[in-house]
């Protein structure tokens, strides 16, 4: 590992109640992992992947809400991995943070773990930006974690729902103007659909949709009320406020 990837921030989260060590330089946890956290839906005793978990943020910010159920930290990345497994034991919440591509056989996920039907809720941030309009990092870990190849979101979608039980919920969040190919992703095997536009002001186009799915779900798709993170003096809006302290939950974690 090069220098800069070897220093590291210790950072707030949900109002000071998580912290977490994170590397300086590449990608960092931030808003998109506790909004992902406040749309996901949990029960004490479920089995809650977290895809791409990095440092462990989205998913560590769901236990430290619902106690008692069984998280699974998937990245590909070790050092990540280490570190995740290292800010679950400083926050003492049991964890356990596997070095897996997400993209990896059935055998891979099964060898860790992660049989057919064995989770009852993934969530997952994966990497989003188009590499053939977005430049890319010359920091390697960042672009594995932002840049993604054409077929990246169909195959982690697939592994999801090859290890979520029959009724259980996928939540993501993707980049509002790729709406079009999660919702075709989604389109097998997927139903019951929840769809939460995230808008940085009111004036602003969605930068961010939230999305929880249910796997064989027969619902109507919803399209809810959107959240606006900024007032018009660029301070936060009292409800992502309270969504990013971990005081409220946005209507997809509600079952």
């Amino acid at each position: 590992m090069s220098e800069p990837a070897c220093q590291v921030t210790e950072d707030a989260f949900l109002g000071g109640k998580l912290r977490l060590r994170q590397p300086k330089s590449g990608h960092r946890a931030g808003h998109d992992a506790m909004l992902l956290a406040a749309a996901t839906p949990a029960d004490p005793g479920d089995c809650v992947v977290d895809f791409g978990a990095g440092v462990g943020a989205a998913g560590l910010a769901v236990a430290s809400r619902v106690i008692g159920i069984k998280l699974v930290l998937a990245e590909i990345d070790e050092a990540l991995v280490e570190m995740a497994r290292s800010n679950a034991t400083a926050n003492a919440i049991a964890a356990e943070a596997l070095v897996l591509d997400v993209t990896a056989s059935a055998e891979r996920f099964a060898s860790a773990g992660l049989g057919p039907d064995s989770a009852d809720v993934v969530l997952m941030n994966p990497p989003f930006n188009d590499a053939c309009r977005h430049r890319t990092s010359p920091d390697k870990a960042r672009e594995m974690a932002h840049v993604a190849a054409a077929e990246t979101l169909e195959r982690w979608i697939h592994a999801s729902r090859r290890i979520l039980k029959s009724g259980g919920n996928l939540v993501m969040i993707w980049r509002a103007d790729g709406i079009a190919q999660a919702l075709a992703a989604l389109g097998r095997g997927f139903g019951s659909l929840m769809i939460l536009p995230v808008h940085a002001n009111a004036a602003s186009p969605a930068i961010r949709v939230l999305v929880r799915a249910t796997k064989g779900g027969r619902a109507p798709t919803r399209l809810l009320a959107g959240l606006v993170l900024n007032d018009q003096a660029g301070r936060p809006t009292p409800q992502a406020s309270r969504i990013l302290t971990g005081e409220g939950l946005l209507p997809l974690a509600i079952t």
